[in-house]
């Protein structure tokens, strides 16, 4: 199956295909919970990392909070953030028990998931080259999987901690970027939006694919959920979405399927090595996922497109962020 298939339930990194490029954006921001298989069991002869930029082996069990890893400038384990300031974001209402105050850590094996399978089978995405330009059309709805049920339930577990109210609607978003994109001058802080709050977005409760849906109704991701993690065998490395700035987003699982870490990576969450990119083997520059926050992008490598609202401008998320209901084309 193509990653462009894979990934149709992207929505900002976000729910489908096209939307998980836009998870990218937004997974930045909130930042959700990763596949719990890539993480370790506690063992006394191992030093895990205890923060999001200190080195080691990520805990499943244990993995380093996010909350407050913001900068205005590139930083490895950090979100380079366009935005400072942050109003009211809703989120959940209390921490769960898989968050622990005070070792600054969260659990992903012990984590509650939106209860429902809600199909949408109307949910539209396509990826195709036009020229120089990589031009992605998707709705925001779930592709390849389900989602769970939004608004949440009050007889629902998760509504104890979360009470998100929204609904799963379908959007219009037509992003053209680079086939070839080119590193910028420097580096670019992410948007506001998908990215702007100062948590990393675990204290929130979201369905079994890792998504949920904003205040615009928009579903998106936070990081590359793990029904799409669940896709990417041990021993392997595979495309899974596109960030806004062209550039692609990675799973490399390594073969007893843990990911990297931040410690193996730059300041904009990513490295340059021999991917399968455009149908062919080469040298490039990427964005890799990992357990721990930021999980995807840290800033741009790139040029991102400008990004619009909601339904229309440049297909692009809430405050400028990408959307996130499915697979990236993050």
């Amino acid at each position: 199956m193509s990653p462009n298939k894979r990934f149709k339930s992207a929505r900002t990194l976000i729910g489908r295909p096209g939307a998980m490029v836009a998870a990218a954006a937004l997974i930045a921001g909130c930042g959700g919970a990763a596949a719990a298989a890539t993480g370790g069991l506690k063992s006394s002869s191992v030093h895990y990392a205890t923060t999001p930029t200190s080195p080691g082996p990520i805990n499943a069990n244990a993995i380093p909070l996010g909350d407050g890893y913001l900068s205005t400038t590139p930083r490895v384990g950090y979100v380079d953030s366009c935005v400072t300031t942050f109003g009211g974001i809703g989120g959940a209402r209390t921490d769960g028990p898989w968050i622990n105050t005070k070792t600054k850590t969260w659990s992903d094996t012990t984590k509650i998931h939106v209860s429902g399978m809600v199909s949408w089978p109307d949910a539209t995405y396509s990826v195709k080259v036009e020229g120089s330009k990589r031009v992605i059309e998707f709705d925001d709805l779930p592709v390849d999987h389900t989602s769970g049920t939004f608004p949440i339930q009050s007889t629902d577990p998760a509504y104890k901690y979360d009470q998100n109210g929204n609904h799963l609607a379908k959007q219009t978003f037509d992003w053209s970027l680079p086939l070839n994109p080119k590193p910028a001058r420097k580096p670019s802080c992410t948007p506001g939006g998908p990215i702007g709050v100062l948590d990393d977005g675990v204290h929130e409760v979201l369905d079994a694919c890792g998504g949920h849906p904003n205040p615009a109704d928009i579903y998106h991701h936070h990081d590359i959920p793990p029904c799409i993690l669940r896709q990417v065998r041990d021993g392997t490395t595979k495309l899974v979405g596109y960030a806004l700035d062209g550039y692609g987003i990675y799973v490399v699982k390594s073969a007893n399927g843990t990911l990297p870490t931040n410690t193996d990576l730059d300041s904009c969450h990513g490295t340059t090595s021999v991917v399968e990119w455009n149908g062919k083997r080469q040298r490039i520059y990427h964005y890799v996922a990992t357990l721990e926050y930021p999980y995807t992008v840290g800033c741009f490598h790139g040029t991102p497109i400008g990004a619009g609202g909601g339904s229309g401008p440049s297909g692009s998320g809430p405050g400028g962020g990408p959307p996130g209901g499915g697979p990236p084309a993050a």
